[in-house]
């Protein structure tokens, strides 16, 4: 006689596995992404560029003995960066710098990445020294790029990075450069200028000039690529909810539309690419002299799939 002589034994063995099915909040961001670009009236070259990028894990079952009912489907989750340069210097040099910021970033967060798609207590103090060192990376590739190269002795470039997980909002500053979150109707500005006009507003005494740029007519007093030490880097952390609406651009956009205006065409809730056109048609009307970058991200967090019963 076997061991399995017994039929009641089949019922109990074949009895479905139970399983809670874990989707953290990584696994639920949605964000739709537009970005336009255009050269001011008065530069030979654009000077801007822009960048984003999804990074992320997943797991997926490729071989086993198990049901597929026993296992958990193909599982992905993703946070996302969003990065806007603002390149200075002479003779198309400014175009270069926006472009090895942007380049250096990109291949660092590959060979440093932690790919902090879930943030907690921990991991939120791991982003912001992670966003600090990759600009001091990124301050060092442009400081080889132009060794030795005469024509790019003066490049130097802003740089605003926006690093979203789950509901989290990082957001890294240097130059002068904007990130704006658009909230039921409000625009409110994430970002403080690094211009010797903001820092003089209410600053006692001289200010320090070391390793500032000029750029149609801002002194931008903190730049990646403007000292051998590196920039003073703003980081700071906000909460986001369902619905926001982000807005990156360069200051070619900020100089020439008022806050209002932004505000006007983020309220018609657009697709992302449709606002970007239109915010880059309001500075080209408005004659902008300068290079004009926007970049709008709409965040939301996609619902629970409802179970069947």
């Amino acid at each position: 006689m076997t061991d399995n002589a017994d039929p009641q034994w089949r019922p109990a063995v074949a009895e479905p596995l139970e399983a809670d099915s874990f989707r953290p909040l990584s696994a639920s961001v949605a964000l739709e992404i537009g970005a336009a670009s255009m050269c001011g009236a008065q530069r030979a070259h654009n000077t801007d560029h822009y960048l984003v990028l999804r990074v992320g894990r997943m797991q997926e079952t490729l071989a086993t003995s198990l049901a597929a009912a026993d296992l958990p489907p193909p599982f992905e989750e993703y946070a996302y960066a969003l990065l806007v340069a603002d390149g200075m210097g002479k003779q198309g040099a400014g175009t270069r710098a926006s472009r090895v910021a942007l380049s250096a970033l990109a291949h660092v967060a590959i060979r440093f990445g932690k790919w902090n798609v879930r943030v907690g207590p921990e991991s939120a103090g791991d982003i912001t020294a992670q966003a600090d060192f990759f600009y001091r990376r990124m301050n060092d590739a442009l400081l080889r790029a132009r060794w030795g190269e005469f024509h790019l002795t003066d490049m130097a470039t802003s740089l605003t990075a926006l690093y979203i997980a789950e509901t989290d909002l990082f957001f890294a500053h240097v130059g002068h450069s904007r990130a704006f979150l658009f909230r039921r109707g409000l625009l409110t500005q994430l970002t403080t200028d690094h211009t010797l006009q903001q820092q003089r507003q209410g600053a006692v005494g001289p200010s320090a000039l070391e390793g500032a740029s000029s750029d149609l007519g801002h002194v931008v007093t903190e730049t990646i690529g403007g000292r051998a030490t590196g920039p003073n880097v703003s980081i700071e952390h906000i909460k986001l909810s369902s619905g926001d609406r982000l807005l990156l651009c360069t200051n070619g956009l900020t100089d020439v539309v008022s806050d209002d205006q932004i505000a006007d065409t983020l309220a018609l809730q657009r697709r992302p690419r449709d606002d970007c056109q239109r915010l880059l048609d309001l500075a080209r009307a408005a004659g902008s002299p300068d290079d004009v970058t926007a970049l709008v991200a709409d965040y939301r967090l996609r619902a629970e799939p409802r179970r069947a019963a």
